[in-house]
């Protein structure tokens, strides 16, 4: 069966997007390899370092800029990280410099946060409620 082992999210800036989900969000540098005028650059989590590799892929495609615009414009995240507290994540997270959109909210049986990752995307935090 199939599973996942790399999923992408588009950046603007690869440097600038490499110290945001490190520095920030603590995750860890897995892959660094110049592609041309770009580079295939992963991260994982810190306690995951055989995990699903993050894709910090560049945003040149015609239609990404005008896609992740237009999800920012409406407040749909790009994609989801699931952590185990959100509360104590986002204090953690907004000493870090972190911004976020959405204060920790209850949903249901989950609690969430949105973010912005300073690379033009908004990114959802998840934690049971």
């Amino acid at each position: 069966m199939p599973r996942i082992n790399v999923t992408s999210v588009l950046v603007d800036d690869q440097a600038k997007a490499l110290a945001f989900y490190t520095d920030v969000l603590g995750f860890v540098a897995k892959t660094d390899v110049p592609v041309g005028d770009y580079r295939w650059l992963t991260v994982v989590g810190a306690n995951e370092p055989d995990g699903v590799e993050l894709l910090l892929e560049p945003d040149v495609h015609p239609a990404a800029k005008a896609f992740k615009q237009a999800l920012v414009a409406d407040g749909i995240p790009y994609t989801s990280f699931a952590v185990d507290d959100v509360t104590s994540v986002h204090r953690e997270l907004t000493a870090r410099g972190a911004r976020f959109t959405q204060e920790p909210t209850p949903a249901g049986p989950v609690v969430v946060a949105v973010l912005d990752d300073t690379c033009g995307n908004l990114i959802q935090l998840t934690s049971p409620a």
